[in-house]
């Protein structure tokens, strides 16, 4: 199990963690939205919940929590920046399919059977 940061959202994460020292670090995890079913949350972690799954990547600490965690466990999480627009993005190898705003997606386990 592992998440890893691309050196451009490690940069990012960095950045955010020296303007708010009193963070953990990253949380990443998943929500119910959107046309297909989960959304991504990235926020910074300010405190660590009981079932959290820490990755720790070049001193920059990831907290997952165990309900995320088999939803987005491998991901890869880049930081991308395109003119005046700037946006993690994340390479889930769970994804299953997404909807075309882009928002949501399903993983394997919420098709029908």
């Amino acid at each position: 199990m592992a998440i890893q940061l691309a050196p451009a959202a490690l940069e990012r994460i960095r950045g955010y963690l020296a303007a708010e020292p009193q963070a953990l670090g990253l949380r990443f995890g998943v929500r119910r939205t959107g046309c297909s079913g989960w959304g991504y949350l990235v926020e910074l972690a300010r405190s660590a919940g009981d079932g959290d799954a820490v990755f720790d990547q070049d001193g920059v600490r990831v907290y997952v929590d165990a309900d995320s965690l088999p939803l987005v466990d491998g991901t890869r999480i880049d930081f991308l920046k395109a003119g005046l627009n700037e946006q993690f993005v994340f390479q889930n190898p769970n994804v299953a399919g997404e909807c075309g705003c882009g928002e949501s997606f399903t993983t394997d386990a919420d098709r029908a059977p």
